[in-house]
C-alpha cells in the first residue's frame, strides 16, 4: 500500500475509489474494502481509499468534550494496509473541505485531481457540506461527470448494522465480546507506562499504570479484563483494571488503568506497551479491605489465564 499525504503529484489507473473515516476499520468498512481490491484487480485498475486528517468531529465540533474513536490515524494506517487496498490518500480535512458541496467535492478532487472512473460507497454513506451527498445525489454527480458509482450493503450482526457507533456503543457499555466481533479483532490501546502509587505491589500484584498515547482513543468502560501485553514484539499475558479503584481511593473522578502482567517482575516504567482486550472478566467493585481485593485478584488471574489459554 501507498501512503500519500493530499493529492499532488498523483498518477493513477483508471481509480477505483472509496472514501470515508473508516473508525476502527471493523467488518462493514472490509466488505467495502474487499469489494474495492476485487473490482479494481477485475478492471486493471488501481484501488484508492480516501480518508481524512483529522477527524471531522475535531472540525465540526465546537468542544471535543466526550469525543472518543476507536483507531488513531497510524493505527488506520495499519488495518487498512492489510485489506490489500493499493493507494491509502490522506486529505486535510479542513474549513474549505467542510464548506464543499458533494457535487463540488466529486468534481473538484475524485474527478480533477483523482481522475475517478468508479466510485465505490457504503449503505449510508453521507458526504459533503452537511452531508448533502446521499447515494442519489452522488449518482447524479456520477452520471454527469462520466464514471459509475455502486453501493455496498450493510454487514448484520443479528438485528444490528455493524458500525462504529455500535462498536463504541459495545465498549462503553462493557460488551466486549460484541464490539470484538463487529471488529473482527481484538479491540486495542497503546500507551506509555507511569509511575503509580503501588499498591498492587503491596498485595503481590504488581502493575504498570497505562498513559494512552491519543487523548482521544477510546478507553472501554470500568472494568476487569483478560488482556494480552504486546511489549518489544512479545504476547504476554495479564488482566487489566480500569476505574477509580473504589477500595483504595475515594474520588471517583480519578480514573486509571492498571495491567498486571503475568509472570514478568520487572519495572516498565517509560516504554510503550500495546493492550489487546480479549475477555471482559467483572464490573469494578468496591472491596473492605486490601486482603479481599487481593483475594478477589487471585480469582481474577485465574479465570483469565483459563480463557487466555
Amino acid at each position: 500500500m501507498t501512503i500519500h499525504e493530499g493529492y499532488e503529484g498523483l498518477s493513477l489507473k483508471n481509480p477505483v475509489v472509496t472514501l470515508g473515516i473508516f473508525d476502527g476499520v471493523h467488518t462493514g468498512h472490509r466488505r467495502l474494502l474487499d469489494r474495492l481490491v476485487s473490482r479494481a484487480m477485475a478492471t486493471g485498475s488501481d484501488s484508492v481509499v480516501i480518508t481524512f486528517n483529522p477527524h471531522p468531529r475535531l472540525v465540526l465540533s465546537e468542544t471535543h468534550a466526550g469525543l472518543s474513536f476507536l483507531s488513531t490515524l497510524d493505527e488506520k494506517k495499519i488495518l487498512l494496509g492489510r485489506s490489500g487496498i493499493g493507494y491509502l490518500l490522506i486529505l486535510e480535512f479542513n474549513q474549505h473541505i467542510r464548506n464543499m458541496g458533494a457535487c463540488q467535492f466529486i468534481k473538484d478532487i475524485l474527478v480533477d485531481r483523482i481522475g475517478i472512473k468508479h466510485l465505490i460507497v457504503g449503505y449510508d454513506h453521507h458526504f459533503g457540506r452537511q452531508r448533502e451527498g446521499d447515494f442519489a445525489t452522488i449518482s447524479g454527480c456520477a452520471a454527469k461527470y462520466g464514471f459509475t458509482v455502486e453501493k455496498v450493503e450493510e454487514v448484520m450482526s443479528g438485528n444490528v448494522a455493524v458500525s462504529s457507533t455500535a462498536i463504541r456503543d459495545a465498549l462503553l457499555s462493557g460488551r466486549l465480546e460484541e464490539a470484538n466481533g463487529f471488529l473482527g479483532y481484538s479491540y486495542f490501546l497503546s500507551g506509555t507506562v507511569v509511575h503509580g502509587r503501588g499498591i498492587g505491589k503491596s498485595i503481590g500484584f504488581p502493575t504498570a499504570n497505562i498513559l494512552p498515547s491519543d487523548e482521544y482513543k477510546l478507553i472501554p468502560a470500568d472494568g476487569v479484563y483478560a488482556v494480552e501485553i504486546e511489549l518489544d514484539s512479545r504476547l504476554l499475558k495479564g488482566m487489566l483494571s480500569i476505574g477509580s479503584n473504589p477500595t483504595v481511593n475515594n474520588d471517583p473522578g480519578i480514573r486509571s488503568i492498571e495491567a498486571h502482567i503475568f509472570d514478568l517482575d520487572r519495572d516498565l516504567y517509560d516504554r510503550q506497551v500495546k493492550l489487546i482486550f480479549r475477555h471482559r472478566l467483572r464490573n469494578e467493585k468496591k472491596y473492605g479491605s486490601l486482603r479481599r481485593l487481593a483475594r478477589q485478584m487471585e480469582l481474577d488471574r485465574k479465570l483469565a489465564l483459563q480463557l487466555l489459554g
